[in-house]
């Protein structure tokens, strides 16, 4: 009897809530309707370069789609590319394990690989595909950031979260007479601060593509006082930025193909709210509680199409692509359309329109 084929799966990157869902749906549909047997990689490309793995059958990934996380485990610090392979975390040492994990891959008998990831997992995505790996990619961030896509599942999850962040935050701040700011992720995109702040009811909402005036935003809290609304909810992107300065970086990860790590705006917008206005402000920081969790239905449901498009575009040998939302259809795009540039807000955004006829202002 012939090998049966087989094809290699993988998620990288920080985690997010569909991963499992995308990993059930590869696994059913390469099973159910290819015949292939699937490899898992184990904690992302260092599964591929250590070729640690597991075999995925229909039992192991049977139930697992409402779960969060990934089964595989996940990492963004292990670029085959430029792979840790001595010094320490603070001088690290880089050798190129690309071959390394090439090699991993034909002595599985693997006919190439569907990587589960954002902008720098597609980025090794397509190096491998440059050196002859067929590849598919599969777009995973909850920063709706990528582009050629129309959303990214688990953006959705996480919008879900901080607007009942926000809600929470809504009744203290009424109570206590408070301005409340809510910090969020995103990286270099306002998505989520967009969308969730619009959702829950924000007064300001502070964005990456907006650059922000703190005299607008303290003006727009006075406004609110004027009119006898003593409390204030402001959304703050982690990459959102004052005019004429810098945004803030928390820390810098040398070993990880994305180094910078943004955090720490929301207390620098309250400090300067507390020194300007003195009125007494307190933050939030949400962090990694977006990217847990379990997956909201949209996300299960696009995760799942997902997954099974990936699939069917390796069987027709589409490699070097990512599958796609657009409009109401799954499509295949060419990676390098994928991660050519990041998907930001656009100015001209119909959202950010329905946001200021509201009321909401951008500190701008």
């Amino acid at each position: 009897m012939a090998q049966a084929k087989g094809i290699g799966v993988l998620t990288g990157g920080g985690d997010c809530p569909g991963l499992n869902a995308v990993i059930r749906a590869v696994t059913k549909t390469a099973i159910n309707v290819y015949d292939y047997e699937v490899i898992g990689f184990l904690d992302g490309f260092k599964g591929l370069v250590e070729n640690n793995y597991i075999n995925l059958d229909l039992e192991k990934v049977s139930g697992i789609a409402h779960i969060g996380g990934t089964i595989l485990g996940t990492t963004n610090r292990d670029n085959p590319f430029r792979y840790m392979t001595g010094g320490t975390p603070e001088n690290p040492e880089f050798t190129d394990q690309s071959d390394r994990a090439i090699e991993n891959l034909k002595k599985l008998g693997l006919e190439g690989l569907i990587i589960i990831g954002g902008d720098g997992s597609l980025n090794i995505a397509y190096k491998f595909y440059e050196k002859g790996v067929p590849v598919v990619g599969v777009p995973k961030t909850i920063d709706n950031d990528l582009a050629a896509t129309d959303v990214t599942f688990g953006f959705n999850t996480a919008v879900d979260t901080a607007s009942e962040a926000l809600d929470r935050l809504h009744t203290t701040a009424e109570s206590h007479h408070r301005v409340m700011i809510l910090e969020v992720m995103g990286r270099y995109a306002g998505w989520i601060a967009l969308h969730a702040g619009v959702s829950g009811g924000a007064d300001v909402i502070l964005i990456p593509e907006i650059p922000y005036d703190i005299e607008k935003v303290i003006n727009k809290i006075k406004e609110r006082y004027r009119q006898n609304k003593k409390f204030s909810i402001i959304v703050v992107a982690e990459g959102a930025r004052p005019k004429d300065g810098e945004m803030v970086v928390q820390k810098v990860v040398p070993q990880s193909h994305d180094p910078i790590r943004l955090g720490g705006i929301g207390n620098k917008v309250a400090e300067e709210i507390e020194k300007r206005a003195g009125i007494e402000t307190r933050v939030t920081v949400l962090g990694h509680l977006q990217r847990g969790g379990s997956p909201v239905p949209y996300d299960r449901i696009l995760a799942t199409r997902y997954g099974v498009a990936a699939v069917d575009a390796f069987a027709r040998g589409e490699f070097g692509t990512m599958v796609a939302l657009k409009g109401t259809d799954i499509v295949t795009v060419p990676l390098v359309e994928a991660i050519k540039e990041l998907r930001k807000v656009p100015l001209d955004s119909d959202l950010i329109h329905a946001a200021r006829s509201v009321g909401i202002s951008f500190g701008d």
